[in-house]
């Protein structure tokens, strides 16, 4: 029988206050990918605030699509999202480096294929206002997509407390989400699920 591990976990962050605080640290294996476009004043506070964050409580950190960031903080990796096509220098970058890619289509898997990536976020899983119903894959269509891609994949999009439970139905392997950290009713440990599966 394998080895019984927690699922890992991948938060999106802008910003950090004392509930996200709180919540991070409820979660087994939570990581967390620093999600700031705006380059502003206030954007850099709330960057240089959640890496202080995550170095303080050994949370290891991510930053989208930015590699000199990574190279800057020490990251331990980067999530590259679907449309962004740069590809990948080994040599810029530190020994298990992790590379984490976004996508949603087949274009996109090739893509991040061809940037390395170790694990691919396949989204949206569930309903979310920001897509139409039509694309949202829900079980069946993400476990097809998991069979012909050759790559381990994080589920990602609508996740929350109440379709947190339906993740044991897919065939992933890790569960990315952004709002759920907001969630004031999630309690400690936070839905440790487990996957018979070592990654």
């Amino acid at each position: 029988m394998m080895k019984k591990i927690f699922y890992k976990h991948y938060v999106f962050l802008g910003k950090i206050n004392n509930l996200i605080k709180e919540n991070l640290v409820k979660f087994n294996n939570i990581n967390i990918i620093i999600d700031i476009d705006k380059k502003d004043k206030k954007g850099l506070e709330n960057e240089l605030s959640i890496i202080k964050f995550a170095k303080k409580n050994n949370i290891p950190f991510l930053f989208k699509n930015d590699f000199q960031k990574c190279i800057k903080f020490n990251a331990f990796g980067i999530f590259i999202e679907g449309n962004y096509k740069k590809i990948t220098k080994p040599m810029l970058l530190k020994k298990n480096f992790h590379i984490i890619g976004g996508a949603h289509n087949q274009l996109e898997y090739a893509q991040k294929l061809r940037q390395k990536c170790h694990l691919l976020m396949l989204s949206p899983l569930f309903f979310n206002e920001k897509y139409s119903k039509n694309k949202i894959l829900n079980i069946s269509k993400f476990n097809q997509k998991a069979l012909n891609w050759k790559i381990k994949l994080c589920a990602l999009g609508g996740i929350n407390s109440r379709t947190l439970k339906k993740i044991k139905l897919t065939k992933c392997m890790a569960i990315g989400f952004k709002k759920f950290i907001f969630d004031t009713q999630i309690k400690k440990p936070a839905y440790a699920f487990k996957h018979r599966q070592v990654y």
